[in-house]
């Protein structure tokens, strides 16, 4: 294989990896579009998040769905309090490029909200966050390898080259794996 297809599948490599991971790398810092109207509805706007769970299973719903389930409180209490927490964390400005919001701080923060607003232990709401985010994490991981053994299995990456994509989104290198 020439050097320049290498570089090229390199790159493209990067870039698939680059594209699966894009959900984790917005988090906080993404803004977030107010939704149609101002009522406090048990519907929820998809777009960005303020939260760290942007593109969690593919909707802000799953989240309220399976921290309900965690936490043992009615859905509808847990989207409307994610979406107030949202709408008092709302960046003011656009994030400069380069940094990174104090996820630690943010995740915490949130806790605290959601366990004062659901009435539940905050321990219990950062609990169940954690598992949250790494099932999330876990589905990500997982379509990525998948994707990633497919290109293998056609001939467009070697396995070592697949590896290294791995390792890159593991470290947070690209694609905003690790923390």
């Amino acid at each position: 294989m020439s050097r320049s297809k290498r570089i090229t599948l390199g790159i493209t490599a990067g870039a698939l990896a680059l594209g699966a991971g894009l959900g984790v790398t917005g988090m906080a810092s993404a803004a977030t579009t107010p939704s149609p109207s101002a009522s406090s509805s048990a519907s929820t706007d998809s777009s960005a998040s303020t939260d760290g769970f942007r593109g969690h299973k593919g909707d802000r719903g799953q989240i309220a769905a399976d921290l309900a389930t965690k936490l043992g409180v009615d859905e509808a209490k847990v989207t409307e309090a994610i979406q107030a927490f949202r709408e008092a964390n709302k960046p003011t400005t656009a994030p400069t490029e380069g940094t990174k919001p104090d996820r630690t701080a943010q995740d915490a923060a949130m806790a605290k909200s959601l366990a004062t607003a659901l009435g539940v232990d905050e321990s219990k709401v950062t609990a169940a966050l954690t598992e949250i985010r790494a099932a999330a994490q876990a589905e990500r991981a997982a379509a990525l390898k998948t994707k990633l053994d497919t290109a293998v299995k056609d001939g467009t990456l070697t396995q070592a080259e697949a590896d290294a994509v791995t390792k890159a989104v593991e470290k947070g290198v690209i694609g905003g794996g690790g923390r």
